[in-house]
């Protein structure tokens, strides 16, 4: 029966579309409060008191303040440097820092009782640029405002560019991005004696888990992390989570009950991790030929005021630095740098849209430069099977340069001639983008987290899929029935997965780094093909019939369960000290191709086409994997021409939907994604990840496309009609 390859309906998809699905707001328990933070006002600050308005009731309001924590005021992550709740005495290094925390029978007394809280507090002076934290005016973090910095090499720089005929120069800039999840950031708390219950939404249980054992000190089983159903992440929901975790079970903690922490939008859009603002400074050297010679990139995200996961976005940054192309010489170096903004951290691409911004529009001008076709340049410097990366990687198979570029060119062919002709005010371009993201953690990641799952007979016959790999919209229910469905020869029907909750489900890993499918879909398969060898080894010793599941279920003693533990290929090696080796298990590749036309009167840009061509490797679920390049697509045709998150004196100041804008259905293009399938060994059934990459490459070629219509360079983003005017008017950012 072929469960792999064809797409049946989500199993989650009815209970989403008619409401019976309960996402955390939805969940109500018998005596729960409501708690609401109280945050800082101001980016940097030290706070002397936290003052109560003694005209106001406190008789039903819950206080939480740093004072009420007992063991460790941190919230454990890669780097413990953010404090639960800022102490008094202590630093506010960002606005809307949580300060304090109350509670209360009802929204409406919980808001009420959170504005009568006052913070008494004495300024110190911030910082909010790249350029500022470089220059160390004010010393945020250690001795140079340096979070992290990583630094690549390959060849020597300094013979490329003796070498190269031409060399160009450029610098790129790309600003902060709001996941907008359609569910804002939510849990439920609550405490039985020293163990501590949690439901949220979330995209890992496990960090949440970490982060909770750390606050408290408590052990492994004492601690219960259960994911509700959840309204999308998309990186926004990795590591935030662990601090609004935190804040709803120190609540819960003091008030003895229940407590219920849901944000509001407008507190969500303010005080959760966006995607990293950059400045990347890219030298590029290269023959009159086309012929790539060398290429050096200085790339700085802005971290914000805490450490988050800004040291793994920079180093997805930095390796993704070089593209999809061949070049005898590089060198790479990336920085976090601190800030007073809240902290940036994950979201879709994890810093390789960044950099990816800034070599494609390199590569754009280096072919006009030479006067070669962009197709015909990219195609000219492409990795091919058997050449080796900036990181010294050899590419020993699934290399779908030319796959993916053969099926967008093929696409653009049968379109013809174009029907739309320019009017006075209208100008069209056509832009190019191409691109690789790697699957799964890097380096020697998978080989640390060891990720596990587990398959288990039901007393009904039917195969439990447990796993802590979250299902956060993107399907991963579906796809883990069909894999596990497959291997054990068996109907999907008879696939159930398991709400992920850490007293139920081993540690996979967490859901990201384009992980899901490739790498906790893998241990999925081989556990269900280890647990139906068990049934029929089980049905032949006990003389049972194999096929009847019920029966094997039913006479076994215990349940029948399989677990296995992910192992990387064999030959990955990985150096973190010089930071060479094989940086991924194994990339995928994509081709974009935007064709754009703007208004020369008010520069207002419309996009009347858009052909993505992406390498999965083997798409499990098609309809599935092509609503993930969709989805992916708009998301950073979004951040290239609409999403905007605007700061001052630290602040968002568009905090909601009706200001911080993003495509709708009436600004998404005609969109046309094309699977491209070039296996990969290791994946089940040949499957790559495809979560991330759709959001490298499209904002590259609508730059790329504007440049094109109007002939100025684009190397800002996002494109909005105000940046457009400033940059034909000759202005600098």
């Amino acid at each position: 029966m072929p469960q792999v390859g064809t797409s049946p309906p989500r199993v989650d998809g009815l209970a989403k579309v008619t409401g019976a699905a309960l996402y955390v707001d939805d969940i109500q328990p018998p005596g729960v409060l409501f708690g609401r933070t109280v945050r800082s006002t101001v980016p940097y600050a030290r706070l002397d008191a936290i003052e109560l308005d003694p005209d106001f009731d406190w008789s039903q309001v819950t206080v939480v303040t740093a004072a009420d924590l007992t063991g460790p005021n941190v919230i454990a992550l890669i780097v413990d440097d953010q404090p639960a709740l800022v102490p008094v005495g202590g630093t506010i290094r960002h606005v809307d820092e949580a300060v304090a925390l109350v509670a209360a029978p009802s929204k409406p007394l919980a808001e009420e009782a959170r504005k009568h809280v006052r913070l008494v507090t004495s300024p110190l002076e911030p910082v909010f640029s790249i350029e500022d934290a470089l220059e160390a005016k004010v010393l945020l973090h250690g001795e140079d405002n340096v979070f992290k910095r990583f630094e690549i090499n390959k060849g020597d720089i300094a013979v490329g560019f003796a070498e190269a005929e031409i060399v160009i120069e450029g610098t790129y800039r790309t600003g902060a991005q709001e996941q907008m999840y359609i569910e804002p950031q939510g849990v439920i708390a609550s405490w039985e004696g020293e163990t501590v219950r949690l439901i949220g939404s979330i995209q890992c249980p496990y960090y949440v888990h970490k982060a909770l054992k750390a606050l408290y000190v408590l052990a492994d089983e004492q601690v219960i992390v259960t994911q509700a159903v959840t309204g999308g992440g998309f990186g926004g929901k990795e590591e935030y989570p662990s601090m609004i975790s935190a804040h709803a079970t120190l609540l819960a903690r003091k008030a003895g009950q229940t407590v219920k922490l849901v944000y509001e939008r407008d507190e969500d859009v303010a005080a959760t991790t966006k995607r990293h603002p950059s400045r990347t400074i890219h030298r590029l050297g290269f023959m009159k030929d086309g012929t790539l010679l060398a290429a050096e990139v200085d790339v700085v995200i802005d971290a914000g005021a805490y450490a988050t996961l800004s040291e793994v976005v920079l180093s997805r940054a930095v390796l993704h630095a070089g593209g999809p192309y061949k070049i005898p010489h590089v060198k790479i170096v990336g920085r976090a740098v601190a800030t007073n903004h809240p902290p940036h951290g994950a979201f879709r691409g994890f810093g390789a849209p960044q950099t990816t911004f800034a070599y494609e529009r390199q590569i754009a001008k280096a072919a006009q430069a030479v006067g070669q076709d962009p197709f015909v340049f990219r195609r000219h410097n492409m990795y091919h099977l058997g050449d080796v990366t900036a990181t010294g990687q050899v590419l020993r198979e699934s290399v779908a340069t030319e796959e993916v570029l053969d099926a967008v060119e093929a696409a653009l062919a049968k379109e013809g001639p174009n029907p739309r002709a320019e009017g006075d005010s209208l100008k069209r371009g056509r832009g190019v983008a191409f691109y690789n993201h790697g699957a799964g953690f890097t380096g020697s990641g998978e080989e640390r987290l060891k990720g596990q799952a587990t398959l288990a007979l039901l007393d009904d016959g039917r195969f439990c899929v447990r796993s802590s790999s979250t299902d956060i919209g993107q399907g991963a229910q579906t796809t883990f029935g069909q894999i596990a469905a497959a291997a054990a020869g068996i109907s999907p029907d008879q696939i159930v997965v398991a709400q992920p909750s850490t007293d139920n489900v081993p540690d996979s890993g967490p859901t990201v780094a384009s992980r899901t499918c490739m790498v906790v879909g893998h241990v999925v398969g081989q556990a269900a093909a280890q647990l139906m060898e068990q049934v029929q080894a089980y049905a032949k010793a006990n003389d049972l019939d194999p096929s009847d599941r019920v029966a094997v279920a039913a006479h076994s003693p215990s349940e029948l369960q399989a677990t296995v533990t992910y192992r990387p290929p064999p030959g990955i090696v990985w150096d973190d000290q010089t930071y060479s080796g094989d940086a991924y298990p194994v990339f995928g590749w994509a081709c974009c191709v935007v064709d754009v036309a703007v208004d020369t009167d008010t520069l207002e840009v419309t996009i009347e086409r858009c052909v993505h061509a992406v390498d999965v490797g083997k798409a499990i679920n098609p309809r599935i994997v092509q609503g993930q390049i969709e989805g992916g697509t708009l998301q950073a045709l979004g951040w290239a021409l609409w999403e905007s998150v605007l700061y001052e004196n630290g602040r968002v100041l568009n905090q909601r939907m009706t200001n911080s804008i993003i495509p709708t259905s009436i600004e998404a293009p005609e969109l046309e994604a094309i699977l491209v399938e070039v296996p990969y060994s290791h994946g089940p059934h040949g499957a790559k990840g495809v979560g991330e990459i759709p959001m490298d490459g499209p904002a590259a070629a609508v730059a790329n496309a504007i440049e094109q219509a109007l002939g100025i360079a684009t190397d800002e983003l996002p494109l909005l009609p105000e940046t457009l005017d400033r940059l034909t008017r000759g202005g600098g950012k």
